[in-house]
């Protein structure tokens, strides 16, 4: 594996196309290179999350899902080819009800908000949505495996419910809580 990638600068994408894994070459613009930019842009937001203080379940968690991801870009780079398996779906479905187990039921919307490692989850969880898009596109136009556009689904779910356990984890003993959006409706019911 390690000489896989023993020159990065090809200069053969200078013509506007990549190669996929089977060495077919397409155009940059391409459905499929959407999707695989997207879930490499969702790889690289989840990096930067492990970069923060966080439960080492969370961080467990997330470093799977990492490896899942690269699973994935793998497997919409070769058509056809299955590398994501339904037993990455069934681990973010276990993930989802442990740590959304703890968590107060919510009353109302919350904002993309609060600590640093949740307002990245939350930045993560939109890139996993905007992913699911691409994937669901090109789905649409090419025969794919239903595992790769269910663990998008699931693993913005996720990373909602994550969001929420970083707004509430701190090493000081204290406990945080979820941004909540000031909506009219919950105003009037508080009489404000």
């Amino acid at each position: 594996m390690g000489n896989r990638l023993t020159q990065i600068a090809t200069r053969t994408g200078d013509n506007g196309t990549t190669g996929l894994g089977d060495n077919t070459r397409v155009s940059k613009d391409s459905l499929r290179v959407h999707a695989m930019g997207d879930v490499d842009e969702l790889n690289s937001h989840i990096g930067l999350l492990l970069c923060e203080d966080m439960p080492q379940g969370v961080r467990d968690v997330l470093v799977e899902i990492q490896h899942q991801l690269f699973n994935l870009g793998g497997e919409l780079s070769i058509p056809g080819y299955e590398l994501l398996k339904p037993e990455a779906v069934l681990a973010l479905d276990e993930a989802l009800a442990e740590h959304n187990e703890h968590l107060p039921r919510l009353q109302e919307f919350i904002l993309p908000a609060g600590t640093r490692a949740a307002s990245q989850a939350h930045v993560c969880r939109t890139v996993a949505r905007r992913a699911e898009r691409a994937v669901v596109a090109l789905g649409a136009q090419d025969a794919l495996k239903d595992t790769p556009r269910q663990y998008l689904n699931r693993l913005s779910d996720l990373m909602f419910v994550l969001s929420r356990v970083l707004n509430r984890y701190r090493t000081d003993g204290t406990v945080g809580d979820d941004v909540y959006w000031k909506s009219e409706r919950m105003a009037k019911a508080a009489g404000e």
